[in-house]
């Protein structure tokens, strides 16, 4: 079984970070993911650092263009990534965009996320159809759960299409603005929460962005199975370095 499925089949709400691979330095990956378990975060994103990230606020661009002149690229982070499965057990999901898979080869770059155990991605301008057209036999061939993004603006019927898609989790967009960009849920974000509730959905859904504490934790978790925090940890990191990760997830829950 998916490790991401064995991780959603527990009793507990969901905690996941991301952070930019190679950021704040290029060999800084491996340590941060390895902190992040030991302190009890439950799946870590890594983001792929691309050079036009649509969906990313200023931060997560800001951590991603110093990952690139870093010299982070997609065979480097396979590279560090390697060997990760000897000391961590926790569900590994690598988030970017479409084009460097797309440069490298998609099977090939799903086959070697299967080496070196990562169990699935999020592609977030992957359009669903497309997925399911012409690649989610490929995914599937090689053991990978494919996570998608619903927004507000996101109809139900597209929604339960998504659901029918997916066999891991959805990955529910706070609102519609880029990451980093807001602080706590109004009553806007807490009716369109309990919105996808009630659609009463195969996949259980985690939340993004917006998530930057224990309260807007909390928040965020009372309709859905786990948050997403992004932009708040890149903002520790940058201010503290990697040393200090346990002071970080301790203030969330």
């Amino acid at each position: 079984m998916n490790r991401i499925t064995q991780k959603l089949q527990e009793d507990k709400k969901i905690l996941s970070i991301y952070f930019s691979a190679g950021y704040p330095g290029l060999n800084d990956t491996v340590q941060i993911i390895q902190d992040l378990e030991k302190n009890g975060v439950d799946l870590i994103e890594i983001g792929l650092p691309f050079s036009d990230p649509l969906a990313d606020g200023p931060t997560i661009q800001a951590s991603s263009t110093t990952a690139l002149h870093n010299g982070m690229t997609t065979q480097i982070l396979f590279d560090q990534l390697a060997n990760i499965r000897e000391s961590v057990k926790i569900p590994l999901i690598i988030m970017g965009y479409f084009n460097p898979m797309l440069q490298y080869g998609v099977e090939a770059f799903c086959k070697k996320c299967a080496e070196i155990g990562i169990d699935g991605l999020i592609i977030p301008d992957l359009p669903v159809d497309v997925y399911a057209d012409q690649y989610k036999a490929i995914f599937e061939k090689y053991g990978l759960i494919n996570v998608f993004l619903i927004t507000p603006q996101t109809s139900d019927e597209r929604i339960r299409f998504i659901d029918s898609v997916s066999n891991g989790f959805i990955y529910m967009v706070s609102s519609a603005s880029v990451t980093g960009s807001q602080s706590g849920f109004g009553n806007i974000q807490e009716s369109y929460f309990e919105r996808i509730s009630n659609l009463n959905l195969k996949n259980p859904q985690i939340v993004g962005f917006g998530i930057s504490n224990k309260e807007t934790f909390n928040q965020a978790t009372k309709y859905a199975k786990g948050a997403i925090i992004g932009s708040a940890f890149i903002k520790h990191l940058s201010e503290s370095g990697s040393g200090r990760i346990e002071e970080f997830v301790g203030g969330i829950r």
